[in-house]
C-alpha cells in the first residue's frame, strides 16, 4: 500500500515543492496550510506519517503534534522548523517528535528521514505481533491464551490461575525437551527450595488433569532432574 503523509507547511510554494517532490518519490501527500485544518484532516483520515512545521498559524505544531499523539501513539512525527534553536526541539520531542529539519533541507534528507521511521514503525509492529503470537498456542486438540489465562477446548474452557499459566507457557516455549526443576521454580516462584518444589508438583498435576482431553500431550517426570512436556503432534 502506498504511504500516505500529512504535510502541514503554511508556505504555500514550500509546501507545493516538499508535496509535488514527495509524490515523485511514490508517496501519496495531503497538504495542509494551517494548524487548524491540519489537525481536522488528521482526526478523519488515516495517515502513516505526519510532517509538521512547527510556525503555523491557528494551531502551532507543537499543539498540532500533542493533539495528534493523544489520538495516535505510533504514527510517526517529523518537525519542520526554519529555526535552529535548542528549545525548539527540546519542545518537539517532548511531545513525541520521532525527527526535527531545520530549513532549508534537501529533499533526498527528507526522504530517507521519512523511511528510517517508517522502518522503526514496521519493526515496533512486528515486535508486537510476534509478542502477541508467542502468548497464544495451539496445544495439540486445545488453544492456550496466556494473556487471558484460558485453556479452550471444544469440551470445556478453563481459566487458569497466573501460576499455571506461567509454568504452561513455559513448557509450550519448551515441548519435547527436559526442563530441570530449578529452571521452572526460579523464574516462577523466585527459588527452587523444597516447599516451592512442593508447590510444583501440585500445579504438575493440576495441568495435567486439565490437557485430559488430548492424549498426545503429556507432561513426563524425569528422575531426578525435572519435567518433560511431550507435545508428540510438535515437531521441534
Amino acid at each position: 500500500m502506498t504511504t500516505k503523509i500529512l504535510l502541514v507547511e503554511d508556505d504555500t510554494n514550500l509546501g507545493y515543492v516538499i508535496k509535488d517532490n514527495l509524490e515523485l518519490s511514490g508517496y501519496e501527500v495531503v497538504l495542509c496550510e494551517d494548524g487548524e485544518i491540519g489537525w481536522n484532516t488528521f482526526s478523519k483520515t488515516a495517515f502513516d506519517v505526519c510532517v509538521l512545521d512547527i510556525m503555523l498559524p491557528k494551531k502551532d505544531g507543537i499543539s498540532l503534534a500533542e493533539a495528534i499523539r493523544e489520538k495516535n501513539h505510533w504514527i510517526p512525527i517529523i518537525f519542520l522548523t526554519a529555526k535552529g534553536m535548542k528549545e525548539d526541539k527540546i519542545a518537539g520531542f517532548k511531545v513525541g517528535a520521532d525527527d526535527y529539519m531545520t530549513k532549508p533541507f534537501s529533499i533526498e534528507e527528507l526522504t530517507l528521514r521519512i523511511e528510517v521511521c517508517l522502518k522503526h514503525i514496521r519493526k515496533k509492529e512486528e515486535d508486537t505481533q510476534t509478542k502477541k503470537i508467542e502468548n497464544i498456542f495451539l496445544v495439540g486438540t486445545y488453544q492456550f491464551d496466556y494473556p487471558n489465562l484460558s485453556l479452550i477446548h471444544s469440551k470445556e474452557t478453563l481459566v487458569l490461575t497466573q501460576k499455571e499459566a506461567e509454568v504452561l507457557r513455559l513448557f509450550c516455549l519448551n515441548p519435547n525437551k527436559v526442563l530441570k526443576r530449578e529452571e521452572i521454580l526460579k523464574p516462577i516462584w523466585g527459588n527452587d527450595s523444597y516447599f516451592s518444589g512442593r508447590s510444583l508438583d501440585v500445579f504438575i498435576s493440576k495441568i495435567r488433569k486439565y490437557l485430559q482431553y488430548d492424549t498426545t500431550i503429556e507432561i513426563t517426570n524425569v528422575h531426578g532432574v525435572g519435567f518433560k512436556f511431550e507435545n508428540k503432534n510438535q515437531i521441534v
